[in-house]
């Protein structure tokens, strides 16, 4: 009986210690997402996986070009994925209108302008929406991809 407790109190031991190392991985330093919608195309498609990492969203290390992923200001249960146009005090032309990005924000866009809802709609978005980076397209396997930082303006 008491081998039996051992063995027991060893297999609870493990499967906590890999929960821990678990949430800790995905909620500090990456995650797999599964992209849905128009807005990115013809960079993502609906169904394509990307690989996420957070450190560069928790550090600030954001970039214009950088894909990211980050809660919808207009609905906090979705996530978005969208690339980042505009950082803190860049100034950003909207229509008619110049917005100037505060501290603390960025600017968001699909790359399918003619089909997303983005910052030309909500405005800038708060740095604390954003989850992660998306570092490559990890499927489908015929189109991986590494995402890159250099941007066109």
């Amino acid at each position: 009986m008491l081998k039996l407790n051992k063995f027991v109190a060893k297999v609870v031991r493990g499967f906590v210690q890999c929960a821990c190392v678990t949430y800790c991985v995905y909620e500090y330093v990456g995650d797999i997402v599964v992209c849905s919608g128009p807005s990115m195309e013809p960079t993502l498609y609906t169904n394509d996986v990307l690989l996420l990492e957070r450190i560069s969203v928790r550090l600030q290390r954001l970039e214009k070009g950088d894909i990211v992923i980050s809660k919808c200001p207009n609905n906090p249960e979705q996530n978005i994925c969208k690339r980042i146009i505009g950082l803190p005090g860049d100034k950003i032309r909207n229509g008619f209108s110049v917005t100037t990005i505060p501290y603390g924000h960025v600017w968001l866009e699909g790359d399918n302008r003619n089909n997303s809802t983005d910052s030309r709609i909500y405005g800038p978005v708060p740095h604390g929406l954003l989850r992660g980076r998306a570092l490559c397209k990890i499927l489908p396997l015929r189109d991986i991809t590494m995402f890159t930082t250099k941007y066109a303006t």
